[in-house]
């Protein structure tokens, strides 16, 4: 087993340990309506590889959100990542086996799609994450998002700060206001953009244009969402 595959499982052990009230942990809870058989197991390979292959390659840049949401993360194990991106993301370093852990059909995340299509014409090694990597959820509804709290923030500081020292990025994104406003909190300096939710998209597009100088053509990630 090499250093990066033993740090990668550290890490992701760490993840699997930690608990909150009103949070779902995708590497150690199972939810009783959507996940298959060892649904937590699945989704802590799935960052695993991801974070090994970023260890072993190195990464251009570290995107980071706000919290997974229920339609993405929650159900994948990775940030800003739905169902219908899995293969993609496992293609940003190579071609790594990400599985789904869920049942029924493929569920598809707005936020991701937009993501997804800048990625595309990126071509760049990007690792994703969020400032706080569970999903919080409203006390009486589990497939809600709401926004983490600032003791949930701190007591994740240490997995963020491990991640950008062994990582070493040459680029932060963050990516919408909340996400920046968190990072300023914990004392992380990152560039932001706009979210793509709510109307975003041409702006967050734009921004990651106008931060690569690429073309993130064609804008037409709002005509294929449900």
């Amino acid at each position: 087993m090499t250093d990066h595959r033993r740090a990668a499982q550290r890490f992701v052990r760490r993840l699997a340990d930690s608990q909150f009230d009103d949070v779902f942990n995708p590497y150690s809870d199972a939810c009783g309506d959507h996940d298959g058989a060892n649904a937590p197991a699945i989704r802590r390979r799935n960052l695993t590889l991801v974070l090994e292959a970023a260890l072993t390659s190195g990464v251009d840049s570290f995107w980071i959100a706000r919290d997974l949401g229920y339609r993405g993360g929650r159900r994948t194990g990775l940030a800003l990542t739905d169902e219908v991106h899995l293969p993609a993301h496992g293609g940003l370093y190579g071609d790594l086996p990400l599985a789904r852990a869920t049942r029924g059909p493929v569920v598809a995340e707005r936020t991701a799609t937009t993501i997804w299509q800048v990625l595309r014409s990126l071509g760049r090694p990007v690792f994703l994450w969020n400032v706080f990597p569970f999903h919080p959820h409203e006390a009486d509804d589990a497939m809600s998002n709401r926004c983490h709290t600032r003791a949930e923030r701190l007591a994740c500081r240490p997995l963020l700060i491990w991640l950008l020292e062994a990582l070493q990025p040459k680029s932060l994104v963050a990516i919408g206001r909340d996400a920046q406003i968190a990072l300023d909190d914990l004392d992380i300096p990152a560039q932001k953009v706009r979210h793509p939710s709510y109307g975003g998209q041409a702006e967050f597009i734009s921004g990651m244009e106008a931060h690569y100088g690429i073309s993130a053509a064609p804008r037409t990630a709002q005509a294929s969402l449900f």
